[in-house]
C-alpha cells in the first residue's frame, strides 16, 4: 500500500486530480446503475456534458490525453473498495473522455459461451479500443451503431 501511495504522490498534479475525478465516478457509476440501470445513467452523464464546458485541451496531442485517462480510469479502477464492472468502466471513461472534448463510442457486445450468455463493454476512439489491453472485445458480437446507443434498455 505504501508504494502505492508513493506513486501517486510522484503523479502530476493534473494526473492526481484525474485519478480522483475517476474514483468517484467510478463509484458513482456503480451505484447508478445498481440502482437506476443503465439509460438512466448514461441520459445523466449526457445531460451533464451538454450542460457543462468540456474541456478542449489544445497544448497536448490527443494521444496522450488518452492515454493518461485510460492509465488514470484503470488504476482508479483497481484501488477501489469496490469491483466495478466492464460497464460502469467503460461509461466512466467513455464520460472523461467526452469531457475533455474527445469524441470516443461506447460499445456493448455480446456472446454464448457454453450455456451462459455473456455481455461486454469497452470504448473505442477512431475505431480503436481503449480499455482493452488483451483485445477481449473481439470474442464478443458488437450491437450495430443504432443499437449501441441502447436508448430502449433499463
Amino acid at each position: 500500500m505504501w508504494k502505492a501511495f508513493q506513486r501517486y504522490r510522484a503523479l502530476d498534479p493534473d494526473a492526481r486530480s484525474l485519478f480522483k475525478r475517476a474514483a468517484v465516478l467510478l463509484l458513482l457509476i456503480s451505484l447508478s446503475l445498481r440502482l437506476r440501470g443503465f439509460k438512466k445513467t448514461k441520459e445523466a452523464l449526457q445531460a451533464r456534458l451538454a450542460s457543462s464546458s468540456v474541456q478542449h485541451s489544445l497544448h497536448r496531442d490527443h494521444y496522450a490525453i488518452l492515454q493518461q485517462t485510460c492509465r488514470m480510469l484503470t488504476a482508479a479502477a483497481h484501488y477501489s473498495l469496490l469491483r466495478h464492472t466492464c460497464l460502469a468502466q467503460s461509461l466512466a471513461l467513455w464520460y472523461l473522455l467526452e469531457n475533455k472534448g474527445l469524441s470516443a463510442d461506447l460499445r456493448v457486445g455480446v456472446r454464448k459461451s457454453s450455456q451462459t450468455f455473456e455481455a461486454h463493454a469497452w470504448v473505442e476512439y477512431q475505431g480503436n479500443a481503449l480499455n482493452e489491453p488483451e483485445q477481449q472485445h473481439r470474442h464478443f458480437s458488437q450491437f450495430d451503431r443504432a443499437l449501441s446507443d441502447l436508448s430502449g434498455v433499463r
